[in-house]
């Protein structure tokens, strides 16, 4: 292999015949670079942002929630309570009521849901304590009081010491017959959370467990849970599923959250694929170059032939021309795009206005297996787009060639 790739250098960067062969090579090593520095800074941004995201949705969901499969609620607390205090991984756990029912104001009315909690463990297990903006968790269990998110406070109208009253739907409908009174109660708020989560700020409260359990008449919606390490949630369901069977589904923080997810997932790989052609269309430069260095080297291909180099060997020459062209613009093109996302992190070039963004620049991480792929791709099509040269220059007969001027 020595001589072959000692060969392909001096075709690459010698000019002495093939000026315009030289400039070509030089414009696909730019096309190589500018693609790859594209792919690195836009798979940091999607980094970015997906690091933004699971800390917003972790920072304030558990890592994994259990619920009931029916209206009955979990049908053995205790037994999963046991399970889960005596699992190492798990680092805490709490019971929830849930249900959707109807908010009202002197001024205004919105459907919800409404979560009864123990504002004892709570602060273990999700991060609702820490969201607080206005007002604090409620003191007493058994107090009519509920904290609002800050978007759903604002649509009802209220603030830190107003009242709401929350319907429930059991006995609606034998209220709505006349044959019995609607579930309501009426709540003092008393403290205001903002998530950043739009889904929770205008559509959830949280109420005491013991009042969830009286507004809604059932046994426990679920329990949720805490891990020491968020890398073993996956681990942990299939041990809850195990243990579970049907009676109840168990759910990651990836899974509560799947829909999101997957929709980051494909907008990255639209835009890699997208990108990627930038590569793609670079290369063609870089078969024209090889394609006119094969003219131009004809005879030098010829002598290579008649002093015994086989067709593989010629291949095997402009392939690692290709190879060479591919190494060059993808290592500029991680360095360029890599300086950039530095400079994005280090000096915020493109600011976010944090009233309306809730962060002050475009966030950027960079994550090595990016890297590898990006380069591994750009290194591929490169070396791919020599193909075609190799194996013409390959068929050259050398008393042809030789002869040739």
């Amino acid at each position: 292999m020595g001589y072959r790739s000692l060969i392909a250098k001096r075709y690459l960067l010698t000019a002495r015949t093939a000026r315009l062969v030289t400039i070509i090579t030089g414009i696909s090593v730019i096309g190589i670079a500018i693609g790859v520095a594209a792919l690195t800074v836009v798979l940091s941004v999607f980094n970015g942002f997906n690091g933004l995201v699971t800390s917003i949705l972790v920072g304030f969901d558990p890592h994994i929630r259990i619920e009931a499969a029916g209206r009955e609620g979990i049908p053995d607390y205790h037994e999963i309570s046991l399970l889960l205090a005596s699992d190492l991984r798990v680092a805490a756990f709490s019971p929830y009521v849930s249900g959707k029912g109807m908010a009202f104001t002197t001024t205004s009315r919105r459907v919800i849901l409404t979560k009864g909690i123990d504002a004892s463990k709570i602060g273990g297990v999700s991060g609702l304590k820490e969201k607080i903006v206005l007002g604090e968790m409620w003191g007493d269990s058994t107090s009519s009081s509920v904290v609002i998110g800050l978007a759903l406070a604002d649509r009802l109208g209220v603030v830190v010491g107003d009242s709401i009253t929350l319907v429930s739907p059991q006995g609606a409908e034998m209220a709505a017959l006349g044959l019995g009174q609607p579930i309501l109660r009426r709540l003092r708020v008393t403290g205001i959370y903002e998530s950043n989560n739009r889904d929770y700020d205008i559509y959830c409260a949280f109420v005491p467990l013991a009042v969830g359990e009286r507004l809604f008449q059932t046994g426990y919606s679920g329990v949720e849970i805490r891990l020491t390490d968020i890398q073993e949630s996956e681990a942990v369901k299939q041990t809850l599923e195990r243990h579970l069977g049907p009676s109840a589904a168990v759910m990651t923080w990836y899974d509560l959250h799947r829909d999101l997810y997957s929709v980051m997932e494909i907008e990255r790989w639209v835009a890699y694929i997208i990108l990627l052609i930038i590569i793609f269309v670079a290369s063609f430069n870089l078969v024209g170059s090889l394609t006119m260095s094969v003219i131009e080297k004809r005879r030098d291909i010829g002598a290579l032939r008649a002093m015994g180099a086989t067709g593989g060997d010629i291949v095997r020459i402009y392939l690692l021309e290709g190879l060479f062209v591919g190494l060059i613009g993808t290592a500029a093109g991680a360095l360029l795009g890599y300086a950039i996302v530095w400079a994005q992190a280090t000096f915020h070039l493109v600011p976010l206005d944090p009233t309306v963004y809730i962060i002050s620049a475009i966030p950027v991480e960079v994550h090595p297996v990016d890297l590898i792929v990006v380069g591994i791709g750009a290194i591929l099509i490169s070396t791919g787009s020599a193909l075609y040269p190799a194996l013409r220059a390959s068929r050259l007969m050398p008393a042809e060639a030789v002869r040739w001027e």
